[in-house]
């Protein structure tokens, strides 16, 4: 390889990295904003109906479970 086909490689390399950040950095804004708008979600529902997000999404009993075993201080927890 000629000092040309070298530095034209590393030119094609260099943007296609640059390429793979912008996207990268795209998807990260995304994700970052679903979950934003998934907790307003959550404690918007958790106003209208009193359950709490972990009830939501189905982890109720796990949590009801924990509160208890501390709450009546059993030597051993689940």
């Amino acid at each position: 390889m000629n000092n040309n086909q070298v530095t034209d490689q590393w030119c094609q390399n260099r943007a296609e990295e640059q390429i793979h950040q912008q996207q990268l950095q795209n998807v990260e804004r995304f994700n970052g904003r679903m979950a934003m708008l998934g907790i307003v979600i959550g404690i918007i529902t958790e106003g209208l109906t009193g359950q709490g997000i972990a009830h939501q999404i189905g982890l109720g009993p796990l949590v009801d479970g924990y509160a208890s075993c501390h709450t009546q201080y059993l030597p051993f927890c689940f």
